[in-house]
């Protein structure tokens, strides 16, 4: 008890009697000191006494696969600070090869008396995946919201971008450069994202797309490039990505082959997350409207929180085909228009 209270003390920069007497619910303490000495308790991984355990931090997880991918810190950016608007602090958790899982966070955060708990990605998509810490959250009936697309059974809400929507965009801009053989890299087989996107391929092809014009990879620019090289192999001219980092993949796949991006093969990626008008040639891609989804994430978590019901149908927002250097006409097409242009001009 006395190393809680000399820790406890050192993290907050007061004396361990104050501690002492927020601990055992005595008066003399302001408001403000009484709650930064319980997030401290919190943060610090000790058990809130008895008669305080009601009372739940006001920290909430923010669960993100990964932060290479530069959609996943843009989305924690702007989750975090609505956050912070609600007087709500962000514990960030990225989950690391061979480190912390996503179940152990849960455990850390179940631990440390969160408010609530938002998901940014993970296994939740994954119909294959483990999915006990979820319904673990549910059965402690912590408040959580899920961005991206959930498999069936998770009742929580969630937030995604319309994923059909956004393949459908791509891929009807290929179609109107002249593209006929176009290919679509994807996430693995159980992932409910990469499942839409399919589907919506399919109806926007008239029919399913050969097996050989889909390659599925894990979400990285090394599995971009795999997967794109099997489409070339199959000769596609137009690639539509799940994610640009797979887009990126796909244009080093073409350039190792010698062909052009887009003179001989268009490519277009999905998210619109930073640096993709830095990049050589500048990334067609489809955006996800960031802040809007992640603004929407934390209303629904906060009313959740204050003991208020929420809709548990998702939430779609609709994507926005942005349009840059990564694609052009096929190539073929170009060779067709060519001399017709050439007789205008002469004429």
């Amino acid at each position: 008890m006395t190393r809680r209270l000399a820790q406890v003390a050192k993290k907050v920069g007061v004396s361990e009697a104050t501690v002492s007497r927020v601990l055992n619910g005595k008066a003399g303490v302001s408001e403000a000191t009484r709650q930064t000495v319980l997030t401290a308790l919190d943060v610090l991984g000790y058990e809130r006494p008895t008669q305080l355990r009601g009372e739940r931090a006001r920290l909430v997880g923010l669960v993100l696969p990964e932060l290479q991918n530069p959609i996943f810190p843009a989305f924690a950016e702007v989750i975090g600070g609505a956050l912070a608007q609600q007087g709500l602090t962000p514990v960030l958790c990225t989950q690391t090869k061979g480190g912390v899982s996503e179940a152990d966070y849960v455990d850390l955060l179940l631990q440390q008396q969160v408010s609530g708990v938002v998901f940014v990605g993970g296994f939740f998509a994954q119909a294959d995946a483990p999915h006990e810490h979820y319904r673990l959250l549910a059965e402690r009936r912590i408040p959580v919201v899920l961005m991206n697309a959930a498999i069936e059974g998770l009742d929580f809400p969630c937030v995604a971008c319309d994923d059909e929507v956004a393949v459908e965009q791509a891929w009807r801009h290929l179609v109107s450069l002249g593209h006929e053989r176009i290919g679509l890299v994807l996430g693995p087989a159980d992932h409910l994202p990469s499942q839409r996107r399919l589907r919506a391929a399919v109806k926007a092809a008239g029919g399913s797309p050969a097996d050989e014009f889909v390659a599925r990879s894990i979400f990285s620019l090394e599995g971009g490039q795999a997967a794109a090289s099997r489409l070339l192999d199959q000769g596609v001219t137009g690639i539509v990505c799940a994610s640009d980092p797979l887009a990126l993949g796909a244009v080093r796949a073409v350039r190792r082959r010698g062909l052009r991006v887009p003179e001989d093969v268009s490519v277009v990626g999905y998210d619109d997350s930073a640096f993709m008008t830095c990049t050589e040639p500048p990334l067609t891609t489809v955006r996800q409207p960031i802040e809007a989804m992640g603004r929407a994430a934390v209303e629904l978590l906060v009313t959740q929180i204050q003991g208020s019901a929420v809709p548990q149908a998702e939430l779609l927002f609709e994507p926005e085909l942005v349009v840059r250097a990564s694609t052009a006409q096929a190539a073929g097409l170009r060779a067709e228009v060519s001399p017709r242009v050439a007789e205008a001009v002469t004429a």
